[in-house]
């Protein structure tokens, strides 16, 4: 066994518990002691429940000793997105507005996990409301860098990132509206996976139809990506989106021929967007992983020209039906970001609906051409390497002003705009030592051939088996304006 059970990845820690090599207390117990090692420099759990964990990980051993049949990831510990909603838990959203929430009933996502024999921990950091790719808020603080500890960690699921690359667990829960999932794992090292539409389902009260954001899993490996999926997946009635896919779907083998595959890589998305000079460099480089394996890579990229307005124009939508009552209640208490976005959703006419219907549809026309061509579309998935964590955002991307905090993430929002599914894998470091992660995309619902394709790359060059070196040390920080 490694010195940490946390470097296990979650296939092989749950093959440990089920064969009775490793008890469920005891990677509680490991769990555990990791989260008071490193903690103090990365600030990324922020709510703790050791009493309720050891309990659950105590009747995991009992269900162990029974002989009876045991769930997929039977005695898993797991800290949660502070996002998603945990029954018994508190759940801020990263807001002083929920300070004090502990809601009465689990998201679906957390509810599939626990039935799949996760034990729940406690919760990992957020921006407020999970609005941008930067973990802080007035609340807790701001989550760090494992790779780098006085620099972002991404976000919004910055603190999922940050445990899995610090090697407290294996896999964990996220969300992605503008790259939540991607930009924190190109950042830290990590594998983040957006899934086609309600492949894993959302319910919501206040729109079911909502189709941008999506919840997903983070992981070292494609590997643990398909088990999460695997138990996650599934139709759910009160969602009223199609089928989606069968959670059997992730079952199936990661194995892929990459001989005749067509890859399209942009460095702009064809429509200018900035990225650092040494991210491109760099990941042109690596490419030639999936030359070597026989894929063609040529430059082609939809036509993202109205991406911008689909995404920007949906997010503010959404924003407000979700977060307007809130702010109208605390929103003295609520970052500017957040009331920005709702107010440009309020502001949105009938006008402005129906163009971005009409962008849309031309936006998935170009995708369907895309597609007719191309297997696979590959970018940078973040525009800048990690930065200081004592911003809000980036002030410029490779010299270009930000004129909102939104504009760094770019890279990521115009792929959230297609709906398609979207993985983040490592794919190196930067001349510093700071991780840099290769999106790739698919057609809508080939989620697992996705996988295949970025498995294929990761098995060429494991990046995510290098692990960052942490010490207990926190850095002191304050966030400032930008």
């Amino acid at each position: 066994m490694p010195d940490t059970l946390g470097e296990l990845s979650a296939v092989e820690l749950s093959a440990a518990i089920r064969d009775k090599k490793v008890s469920a207390r005891e990677a509680l117990a490991d769990h555990l002691e990791r989260i008071s090692e490193v903690n103090p420099a990365i600030n990324a759990v922020v709510t703790l429940d050791p009493e309720g964990a050891q309990a659950l990980a105590l009747r995991a051993d009992q269900l162990t000793a029974s002989g009876a049949a045991l769930p997929p990831l039977h005695g898993l510990p797991m800290t949660h997105k502070d996002t998603n909603n945990t029954a018994g838990m508190r759940t801020t959203q990263g807001s002083l507005a929920l300070r004090d929430f502990v809601p009465a009933a689990d998201d679906l996502i957390i509810a599939r996990l626990k039935a799949a024999g996760v034990v729940s921990t406690g919760k990992s950091n957020v921006p407020e409301f999970g609005a941008g790719s930067h973990t802080f808020n007035d609340l807790f603080g701001t989550t760090t860098n494992p790779y780098a500890p006085t620099l972002s960690a991404g976000g919004s699921s910055g603190g999922v990132a940050a445990v899995v690359a610090a090697r407290v667990q294996s896999i964990g829960d996220g969300s992605d509206m503008g790259g939540s999932l991607r930009i924190p794992a190109s950042f830290c090292n990590v594998v983040g996976f957006r899934p086609s539409t309600a492949v894993i389902p959302m319910p919501s009260d206040a729109n079911a139809y909502a189709w941008l954001g999506r919840t997903g899993p983070m992981a070292r490996s494609v590997e643990d990506i398909a088990l999460f999926m695997s138990v996650t997946a599934g139709k759910d009635p009160r969602v009223p989106h199609p089928a989606g896919l069968d959670p059997e779907v992730f079952r199936a083998s990661l194995e892929a021929d990459m001989r005749g595959v067509r890859i399209g890589w942009s460095r702009d998305f064809g429509i200018g967007v900035p990225v650092e000079a040494e991210i491109l460099e760099h990941l042109e480089r690596q490419l030639a992983v999936y030359e070597d394996l026989g894929a063609v890579v040529e430059e082609a990229t939809p036509d993202f020209s109205e991406a911008d307005l689909v995404f920007g124009n949906t997010r503010a939508l959404d924003f407000a039906a979700g977060l307007g009552p809130i702010l109208e209640r605390a929103g003295h208490v609520i970052k500017p970001e957040v009331h920005w976005n709702v107010e440009k959703g309020f502001a949105l006419t009938a006008r402005d609906l129906i163009e971005t219907a009409a962008a849309r549809s031309r936006l998935e026309l170009s995708v369907q051409d895309f597609f007719g061509r191309y297997d696979l579309f590959a970018s940078p998935c973040a525009q800048v390497l990690p930065f200081d964590a004592t911003l809000r955002y980036p002030s410029d991307i490779a010299g270009v002003p930000s004129e909102t905090y939104l504009d760094w993430m770019r890279s990521a929002c115009l792929l959230s705009a297609t709906g398609l599914p979207v993985l983040s894998v490592p794919a190196g470091f930067s001349s510093t030592g700071l991780p840099i992660g290769l999106q790739l995309a698919t057609n809508h619902y080939a989620d697992m051939q996705l996988l295949r394709y970025g498995r294929a790359f990761e098995q060429q060059t494991g990046y995510a088996a290098v692990a960052p070196v942490m010490t207990a040390e926190a850095a002191p920080l304050t966030t400032v304006s930008a």
